[in-house]
This record gives C-alpha cells, sequence and structure tokens, in this order.
C-alpha cells in the first residue's frame, strides 16, 4: 500500500477551514442558547410542561438520530452540497422558531433545526478530511473544529443572556441567520465538492432503523437522567439495542450499506471511537455536576455561572491545540493517555471542595479537567476521520459525532444516577426534623425551592443538609471519574500503540488518493511536521 502525504493545504483551505468553523460555533451555541430563554418564552407561550421539554429536547434528539444518515447521505450526494443545503433550511429554520406564536410552532421548527443541524455537522468534518489530505495538517484543522464546538458550547447561555437583557427570546434563534447567509456566500467559492463517485442508492430501511435505535437509546438515557432507571427507560433503551442488531444485521446483508461495518475493522478507528465516547461521558457527567454546583450551592445566577465554566472550556480549547504539536514528536495514543491522566488529577481535586467553601478549587479543577481531555477530544476524532479512506469521511465523521452524543447522554444518565443516588440516600438520613417533601429528597434543586417556602431555621438547616449530600454526590462522581479515565489511559497506550507521530490518519492507497483528486506525484513516505501546519495556519491568521 503506499502511502500518500498529498498536497499541502494553502491560503484558500485554511480560509475554508475558518468558513466551516461557523456553522461548528452555530450548532454548539444552539444546543445551550435556549437554556436561558426559557422563562421569557414559557410566558409567551405557555406551554405544559410535556411541551416544554420537547422545546427543549428535540432538537438534539434529532441531531443525534439524523447524524448517521446525513453523513452518508453526503458521501453520496456530495459534502458541499448538503452542508449549503442544509445552511439554508437552518437559516429559513431559525427564523420561524424566532417568530413562533405557539408551543405546537415552537416545537415543529425545533424540528427542523435538528435535521438541519444534522446535516451540518458531519458534512462540515468531512470536508476539513477532504480538504487537508496531509496528516499533521489535518490534525491541526480538527484541533480548531473541536475548539470552535467547545467555544460555541460556553458561548451559548453567555450571548443568549445578553441578547434576553434587550431583546425579546426569540432573539437567540436568530444568531444563526447571519452566520447562514456567510457561509451560503462564501461556501461555493472556498469549499471544495466531494462525493464517493461509486456509491450506490440511499437505503431508506437502514435510515428509519438508524433512526429508530438511536433516538430510543438517547431518550432512555434522558428518562434515566431524570426519573432513575425503571420500566420505562430500560424499556426504550432495550428497543434502541434490538433495533441497532436488526440495523447491523441489514448492514451485513445489503450489497450498498448505509454504514461500511468494514471500518470498525480498523483498531485505530474502533479504539478511537471507544475512547472518545467514554472521555465525553466523563466530561458531561462531571460537567452536570459543577454547573449544579455553582448555581445551587453557591447560588450564581445561570449567567454568572456560565461566566465561571469558561475556564474549563478554555482548558479544552489549550489541550485541544497543543495536542497537535505533541502528537507529532509523541505517539498519539500516548499524548492521549498523558492528557487523560491530567484529566484525572483534576477530577481528583473536586473531591476537596466542600458545601461552604471551595469555588477556587472548582474551577481550577475544570480547567485541568478540561485542558486533559481535550487531546482525547482532537485527536480521537482526527483518528476516527483519518483512519477512514476518503470516500467514506461522511460516514466516520457521522460515526464520530453520533459517538459524542451517546457518550454524553450515558454520562448524564449514568452519572447522574450515581450522583444523585448518593444524594437520596445521605439526605434521607439528614434530613431535618418536619420536613417531608418529596421535591427535597428527589433533588438539590428541590430542596432549594422548599427551602425558600420555610421560615427561619428549618430552611437554613434543609438548605445545609442538601447542600452537603449534593457535595458528597458530587465527590463520589468524581472518584468514580478518575477511575473511567484512568482505564481509558490504560486502554489509550495499548490499543493505539501502533500509531506514530506524523501517520495517525488513514494510508490511502492509489486509487483512493486519485479519487481524491491527489495527483500521483504526490506519493511519498514522509509526512510533514505538525509543527510546519500550526506555523501556516499562524501565518495565514496574521495575514487575515
Amino acid at each position: 500500500m503506499t502511502t500518500i502525504a498529498g498536497p499541502r493545504a494553502g491560503r484558500k483551505e485554511w480560509i475554508g477551514l475558518a468558513v466551516l468553523a461557523m456553522p461548528t460555533l452555530l450548532i454548539a451555541m444552539d444546543m445551550t442558547v435556549l437554556h436561558l430563554a426559557v422563562p421569557s418564552l414559557t410566558t409567551d407561550l405557555r406551554p405544559s410542561t410535556g411541551q416544554l421539554l420537547w422545546i427543549m429536547d428535540i432538537y438534539g434528539f434529532l441531531v443525534a438520530g439524523l447524524l448517521i444518515t446525513m453523513g452518508t447521505l453526503g458521501d453520496r450526494i456530495g459534502r458541499r452540497k448538503l452542508l449549503l443545503t442544509g445552511a439554508a433550511a437552518f437559516g429559513v429554520a431559525s427564523v420561524l422558531a424566532a417568530l413562533s406564536t405557539s408551543a405546537e410552532m415552537l416545537i415543529v421548527t425545533r424540528a427542523l433545526l435538528g435535521v438541519a443541524g444534522a446535516t451540518l455537522m458531519p458534512s462540515t468534518l468531512s470536508l476539513i478530511r477532504n480538504m487537508f489530505h496531509d496528516a499533521a495538517q489535518r490534525t491541526v484543522a480538527i484541533s480548531v473544529w473541536m475548539t470552535c464546538f467547545a467555544v460555541g458550547g460556553a458561548l451559548g447561555p453567555l450571548l443568549g443572556g445578553f441578547l434576553l437583557n434587550y431583546f425579546w427570546w426569540g432573539s437567540a434563534f436568530l444568531i444563526g441567520v447571519p452566520v447562514m447567509l456567510v457561509l451560503l456566500v462564501l461556501g461555493p467559492v472556498l469549499l471544495p465538492e466531494h462525493r464517493n463517485t461509486k456509491a450506490g442508492k440511499l437505503d431508506l430501511g437502514s435510515a428509519v432503523l438508524s433512526l429508530i435505535a438511536v433516538l430510543s437509546v438517547v431518550y432512555g438515557l434522558k428518562l434515566v437522567a431524570e426519573d432513575g432507571f425503571g420500566l420505562p427507560p430500560v424499556t426504550f433503551m432495550a428497543l434502541g439495542l434490538a433495533v441497532g442488531v436488526a440495523f447491523v444485521h441489514r448492514q451485513r446483508t445489503l450489497a450498498d450499506p448505509l454504514l461500511d461495518l468494514k471500518l470498525f475493522r480498523e483498531r485505530t478507528f474502533s479504539a478511537s471511537v471507544a475512547l472518545l465516547t467514554l472521555g465525553i461521558l466523563v466530561m458531561a457527567g462531571s460537567q452536570l455536576f459543577t454547573l449544579q454546583y455553582l448555581q445551587l450551592v453557591h447560588g450564581l445566577s445561570p449567567l454568572v455561572a456560565g461566566l465561571w465554566s469558561l475556564p474549563n472550556a478554555a482548558g479544552l480549547m489549550v489541550g485541544a491545540m497543543t495536542a497537535p504539536a505533541l502528537a507529532a514528536k509523541i505517539r498519539p495514543g500516548f499524548v492521549i493517555a498523558g492528557g487523560l491522566v491530567v484529566a484525572a488529577i483534576g477530577l481528583g481535586m473536586l473531591t476537596l471542595v466542600s458545601a461552604t467553601a471551595g469555588l477556587g478549587i472548582l474551577v481550577t479543577a475544570s480547567a485541568i479537567m478540561g485542558a486533559g481531555l481535550g487531546p482525547m477530544a482532537a485527536l480521537g476524532t482526527d483518528l476516527i476521520v483519518g483512519a477512514a479512506p476518503p470516500e467514506r469521511a461522511g460516514a466516520a465523521s457521522a460515526i464520530s459525532e453520533t459517538g459524542t452524543e451517546l457518550g454524553a447522554g450515558l454520562g448524564i444518565a449514568v452519572l447522574g444516577s450515581i450522583g444523585f443516588g448518593v444524594y437520596r440516600s445521605q439526605i434521607e438520613d439528614t434530613m431535618p426534623a418536619g420536613v417531608d417533601s418529596e421535591a427535597a429528597h428527589e433533588s438539590l434543586g428541590g430542596a432549594v425551592a422548599v427551602a425558600q417556602d420555610l421560615s427561619g431555621k428549618a430552611g437554613d438547616e434543609l438548605l445545609t443538609v442538601a447542600r452537603e449530600a449534593f457535595t458528597h454526590g458530587l465527590h463520589v462522581t468524581a472518584v468514580v471519574g478518575v477511575g473511567v479515565v484512568l482505564v481509558l489511559a490504560l486502554l489509550a497506550t495499548v490499543l493505539l500503540r501502533g500509531v506514530t507521530p506524523g501517520a495517525n490518519g488513514h494510508d490511502e492507497p492509489a486509487e483512493d488518493a486519485a479519487q481524491a483528486g491527489i495527483p500521483d506525484s504526490a506519493a511519498t513516505t514522509q509526512t510533514p511536521t505538525t509543527a510546519e501546519a500550526v506555523r501556516t495556519a499562524a501565518t495565514l491568521g496574521s495575514n487575515v
């Protein structure tokens, strides 16, 4: 097999990366920007409790459920074509959501946003795979992409809070309109078109099965996070797993499957998917408790809590952006493992916070944890996309992002169940005399609400014991997180030991390279260093 270093990306590709970063920022922001708008939209639209839950959740559900289908569709019809179509749909749906006059209309428009968002996510990542054929440059590009996703998630509540101070709740949706207009104007000029010319028709039966499987599992995890394990969530997750088995069986029998299971035969690919999914599990589960600690233990407003969570995003950015330079000299598996050990230190520091003090410790620990998980997020994504041949970049990107979505759901469900289980167990033994409230027993938020209705000493005592119980739950989940990331560090060392510096992608055979538009003269066994790619990106940034 001939190793292709490929033509090195130039100015046009790096500017194209900046264009691709815009929808990445927006998609992440749209997952969190609505949180602060809930009180005002509730006043205007008066949704029922069930409707409000669907307004909040349906976007993420459809993004997760359609990623595989949309990623494979991009391989067939063209990734740029799918990206621009999705951008137009996202812009229109954003305007309709902002102008919604009823809860039902907002649910439908949020669903449309989810469908459009599912086209954008794999398209941006797979285009990066096809724009940056040099492994070192691609690692840098994907690190930038991952950083934008982290920044978008952090900026969502902050920008939403700013807009809601001056405008109505619908303004939170209009953020996406100018971004999509810029993408529609610059995309055809700066972004190349790539598709698999040998791919057959999209199998609709497989698309339906994948949607049902992912949605059932995600919804079951959501129910676990809200109410704990019981018959309804177990039923949904069992349904999802059963449909997933049927989906896998169908892929094995099709001549042109929706998802090529041969991708998982590549150890680098399958190991990176597992590491990314479980790493995101720890990240999402820990953030669930740290954000509640800021608001309910320290009494910070959502906006101020969002500001205090920025060091976590900054740490993730630092970890993601330094990973390429390290991976150019050290085996990527060792870089990921080292980062996970750093994350374990940050998680361990969370056990030092108390119910009355520890804000500085928590913020520092979150930053360290983010820095440690950054290399896993960036290099893991790069290894997944790089391990797949160019014509399957859309499917590989979709698998990467589906793993991220499932990891987030698992983190909230599993670590959330552990932490809240500890809370319920401890507060049951320490509940003040005369206070018998199911709401206070179920969650710290419920205890805070009950305490506000109690007078004097009883309310203060309830707050004290509830916050101590919650903090103890935070400690236990942190310890579990330490164990998980240390196991992942060991797995990264063992399973990715064969991936060498500067060769952390798929070795493209000559026929794949020809299909991707790489000239034969580009064939070489020497890959330029990531440091050179970093300098290229820095030079471009200063010029732009």
